[in-house]
């Protein structure tokens, strides 16, 4: 999309939601053991949106070091730092992120300063005039490592293409602009936050794509690695069964169970007809096969439960230890705001 890192950071884009009382843009950023980016992220966040109305919400992710210090040291009226009990994991912390923040439109955004703040002006213009329902960036000029960071990732995003039918060039960016309703309907568990794009288009939300600036890190260490590899598989096959299955569950387990059922009594048949002579193996392997059957169906039975307890208990799969906000000053508020509020909440006389 040509032109589009061209935008003003500062460019005034919502000048009629900006003249609103309250929230309209919420920043969350969710922060594991990032303690130097903290002042250089927030100084890059405030430079960029001065001209909006919004609000930061910076989740600390079971931090071990001073990240929670940074971020009192760096509080203002602006900023609400959610502490979390222990590390819960990214999914978990943008979750409570989403669940607390209280803008129109929310934004995503790492702790690391590989994304760039520069962008979200220019994501929010193009989520509110296209009305789109997410608008996802991606990584046009990526600056990780080749092997360990670039080709995993590439090999990730063609495999869940594929599988998915979500065409997106980019899973891995977590810079990403949502309106609020969106944002509150995705379902957040486990390490599900790679697949956002993927329960966007389970809840029928309007995608959308634009290419974002990448930095290298400049401070701490990269949180990902080979290892969560399987756990991405894992997750890719929930996701599967959550688009193809979830509302028609009979579909899937049905057709395998009557499968099962008569390859079993077929079986018998031929035990009994004395067809098959030494068939100690072929019955231990028919055994591990059913075994291994078992254990991913009720994986993803397991998976659904949890969604079900957390959805209909009202609770939630992490713990907060501690808020910290700081009041807005009444000094602050826009007096012909809330005298143009005022005339507007009168009754109309004739």
């Amino acid at each position: 999309m040509e032109g589009f890192f061209e935008l003003h950071a500062s460019y005034d884009l919502f000048p009629e939601i900006r003249r609103k009382h309250g929230c309209q843009i919420s920043i969350v950023i969710p922060l594991f053991n990032e303690q130097d980016n903290v002042p250089h992220l927030l100084d890059a966040v405030r430079d960029t949106l001065k001209n909006f109305n919004y609000e930061i919400v910076a989740v600390d992710d079971g931090s071990t070091d001073n990240t929670v210090k940074m971020l009192k040291q760096a509080g203002d009226e602006r900023l609400k730092v959610i502490v979390m009990t222990r590390n819960f994991g990214q999914t978990n912390a943008m979750a409570a992120g989403i669940a607390h923040a209280s803008g129109e439109y929310i934004v995503t955004l790492d702790g690391d300063l590989q994304n760039d703040p520069a962008d979200i002006p220019a994501m929010l213009d193009h989520a509110r005039s296209g009305h789109w329902d997410i608008v996802a960036g991606y990584r046009a000029n990526r600056l990780d490592g080749l092997l360990l960071r670039k080709l995993p990732s590439r090999m990730a995003n063609a495999m869940i293409r594929s599988l998915t039918g979500v065409h997106l060039r980019d899973y891995g960016c977590t810079l990403k602009v949502f309106r609020r309703e969106v944002a509150e309907r995705l379902g957040l568990y486990g390490e599900l936050h790679r697949f956002i794009p993927v329960l966007g288009n389970i809840t029928g939300a309007r995608m959308t794509e634009v290419p974002v600036r990448h930095h290298k890190r400049r401070f701490g260490k990269s949180k990902y690695g080979l290892g969560r590899t399987t756990r991405v598989l894992g997750d890719l096959l929930l996701m599967i069964y959550m688009q193809r299955w979830m509302k028609k569950p009979m579909h899937l387990f049905g057709a395998l169970g009557g499968s099962l059922l008569a390859a079993g009594i077929l079986l018998l048949l031929w035990q009994l007809l004395h067809l098959f002579s030494g068939t100690t193996g072929t019955l231990a392997g028919l055994a591990l096969a059913l075994s291994g059957i078992v254990i991913v169906l009720m994986g993803l039975i397991a998976e659904m439960l949890m969604r079900s307890y957390y959805e209909g208990s009202g609770k939630t799969p992490y713990t907060i230890r501690e808020m910290i906000e700081r009041p807005v000053e009444p000094a602050t508020r826009n007096v012909h705001t809330a005298k143009q509020e005022r005339r507007t909440s009168e009754p109309v006389r004739p």
